[in-house]
């Protein structure tokens, strides 16, 4: 890939990891009740249902799922469905007001943070077909296509775990201090939670 090409795409893939989603919200609420360090497991999760979205548009089944409205719909209602449940666990989760301030944050198992991270990315069929519309501009098919295809995935993976982490999870430790009294954490869950119903919402009304 030729070095204003691959600028092109880091400057693309930057504006895209920027833009507010699922993923980000997720991100933002593993930081905030897990802490900053623990939450990249979410974010990897996330990467990994990334490369499979690559995967299966580079494999030409984004084509497939892309012209089949039933297929496209089943796993846009699938996914809106999954938020919801992310969201309603939000809001029906009880503060601990005895926690112990000294220790603020609860330490959730690395395997359901990043579980969870993968499956929020994996049931959005809207991101196979932004990519079906994002790769082909980054491709040039008179080259080898495998290398280009890893130039690619490993750059927008590399962006995407950066302002993961280092935006969305480093700004969420601001609101740490709401995670100490029964009322800021149930303030907390209750704006992450509608926050999950409303991309859920958004998932599943717009086309």
């Amino acid at each position: 890939m030729q070095l204003s090409l691959w600028l092109a795409l880091v400057g693309a893939g930057v504006l895209i990891s920027f833009t507010p989603g699922a993923g980000a919200i997720n991100t933002m609420n593993n930081s905030l009740n897990s802490g900053f360090r623990r939450s990249i497991w979410g974010i990897f999760g996330q990467q990994v249902a990334l490369i499979v979205h690559v995967i299966v548009v580079a494999l030409g089944v984004g084509v497939l799922v892309a012209g089949s409205p039933v297929l496209f719909n089943i796993i846009r209602y699938a996914g809106a469905a999954y938020l919801v449940f992310l969201g309603i666990r939000l809001f029906l989760h009880r503060p601990d007001p005895d926690r112990d301030l000294a220790v603020p944050l609860t330490r959730e198992p690395a395997w359901s943070m990043f579980r969870r991270g993968l499956w929020v990315n994996m049931l959005n069929p809207k991101a196979l077909v932004f990519f079906l519309a994002f790769m082909p501009q980054f491709i040039r098919p008179d080259e080898p296509l495998i290398p280009q295809y890893v130039v690619l995935t490993i750059t927008v993976v590399l962006i995407d775990i950066v302002v993961m982490w280092l935006f969305f999870a480093a700004a969420a430790k601001s609101f740490q201090r709401f995670t100490n009294t029964a009322r800021g954490q149930k303030v907390l869950n209750r704006t992450f939670g509608s926050l999950f119903i409303a991309v859920a919402v958004m998932l599943a009304v717009i086309h």
